[in-house]
């Protein structure tokens, strides 16, 4: 899009890009993308008084949230955001897809809020902390909401620019950006196509369609929301950072390692963030596993005089 296109508020240091007709048109999609699942999820809850679910339903709710957060951790986190691995280009394209069938936005418009979070990370211009908003029981709760919620429906766009340009330069995965809605719709898709096969029913077409689809991409949100409010708030505080983060090991394996966020905060581009013996970190495991089979070198880790030098 042509750069005329764009006003930029200097007072924000180019933080986000404003446009009355493109932020109208994020704001719709956000709420969209909230909401859908949402209505999603209350809708399964109450076919279960007539129609339970079975283990085929359980399977794909676990095997879709496992696979579309695994995009979102190691590929859209890690990989793309702090490049805290290098894999091979089909691997790369690969994690792109998947993670974009977390309906958590494109990998572009991912990576570029996320980089703009720890360049910012609780203070002005942080798209998403919790810490901003006052003093007082009702101000920490105006915060965490924003900080869960209240950012994705606001719609702000980050100036991909900016915060994402290696991304623009990368022909195969802007191709994947663009196609972001394709990607949400196979993942909603694909589930419901299963179940229909195995149970050869419209109602398994429509159980997969919930379990596998829409309740999945609720509950992923809430996970991986939770690191910007809750790791931002409480928890534990292993290592020394310039910002509020915090460790919260419960939500260690659904969130693939992304709550142990002190440690992430403290160490970017570490492509392990359990940086204790006792912390959970799946995505680290993934890698490693990856790195053994070739898919993945150039991995990063943070030496033992680095981490005890910030270590609390």
């Amino acid at each position: 899009m042509e750069a005329q296109n764009f006003a930029i508020d200097s007072q924000k240091t180019n933080v986000r890009v404003i446009n009355d007709r493109l932020g109208k048109i994020y704001r719709r999609l956000s709420r969209v993308t909230v909401s859908v699942p949402l209505v999603g999820t209350i809708l399964a809850i109450s076919l279960l008084w007539n129609t339970p679910i079975g283990w085929v339903e359980i399977g794909l709710l676990v095997g879709m949230y496992a696979l579309t957060i695994f995009g979102i951790e190691v590929g859209f986190h890690r990989h793309f955001s702090h490049r805290a691995f290098q894999t091979k280009k089909f691997v790369s394209v690969l994690l792109a897809i998947i993670g974009s069938m977390a309906a958590q936005g494109g990998v572009i418009f991912w990576v570029a809020h996320h980089r703009c979070h720890h360049q910012y990370a609780d203070r002005p211009n942080d798209p998403h902390s919790p810490n901003l908003h006052g003093d007082g029981i009702k101000a920490r709760m105006r915060g965490l909401w924003h900080a869960h919620a209240g950012w994705v429906l606001a719609g702000e766009i980050p100036n991909s620019l900016l915060f994402a340009k290696d991304l623009l330069r990368e022909p195969i995965i802007f191709k994947v950006n663009q196609w972001q809605h394709i990607w949400v719709l196979l993942g909603l898709i694909l589930p419901a196509i299963v179940d229909g096969i195995i149970s050869r029913s419209w109602m398994g077409v429509l159980q997969g369609f919930l379990w596998g689809g829409l309740v999945r991409v609720f509950l992923g949100q809430q996970i991986i929301n939770s690191t910007n409010s809750i790791c931002h708030v409480y928890g534990d505080r292993s290592f020394n950072s310039d910002d509020c983060s915090t460790n919260n090991i419960w939500l260690a394996i659904p969130s693939w390692g992304q709550s142990l966020h002190n440690n992430h905060h403290a160490f970017p581009n570490s492509a392990n963030v359990g940086l204790k013996q006792w912390q959970i970190d799946p995505g680290y495991w993934a890698i490693w596993t990856l790195k053994k089979i070739g898919l993945v070198w150039d991995v990063k880790v943070p030496t033992a005089s680095v981490l005890e030098m910030k270590a609390r």
